[in-house]
């Protein structure tokens, strides 16, 4: 169990990567993997400015997958590039038009999950206190 846990840890870390080296922003990783119903052990959450930029991480993630050897994930949302979600089954890649991400807000659903945030090193590094993380969906902790 901890390696599948730590193989779907460093997949959740490659994608929040992708989407750091596309200029997302407010990129966030969760981990459920103590939440009993959670429907995946990791979310990667990110807001992006346009249906480009959206589709843009996309392709990135697609081409890296067949370029390394990784499962391609189901894909929903591609159509309307308002949320795109890349379904690697333990871990769920959400990419957010920036309203979108604001609506649904899924952190709040989530919180009790932990948060991690990606440093500039590509690094995961947790969040310590969620009250400040989080402000109208927009994250304020940087390293």
């Amino acid at each position: 169990m901890a390696k599948k846990k730590q193989v779907s840890k460093e997949l959740a870390r490659w994608c929040a990567r992708i989407a750091m080296d596309k200029i997302a922003s407010d990129i966030v990783v969760i981990e459920l993997t103590e939440i009993e119903t959670a429907p995946a052990d990791y979310f990667v959450l990110c807001s992006c400015d346009s249906d480009v930029q959206m589709r843009a991480i996309v392709d990135e993630v697609e081409q890296r997958c067949k370029k390394e050897g990784v499962q391609k994930p189901r894909v929903e949302g591609i159509t309307s590039a308002y949320w795109i979600l890349l379904d690697f089954f333990d871990v769920v890649f959400h990419i957010f038009h920036y309203n979108a991400r604001k609506f649904y807000n899924i952190e709040r659903l989530w919180g009790d999950g932990n948060f991690y945030k990606l440093s500039k090193d590509g690094k995961l590094f947790p969040v310590q206190d969620k009250t400040k993380f989080l402000i109208e969906g927009k994250i304020l902790e940087t390293v």
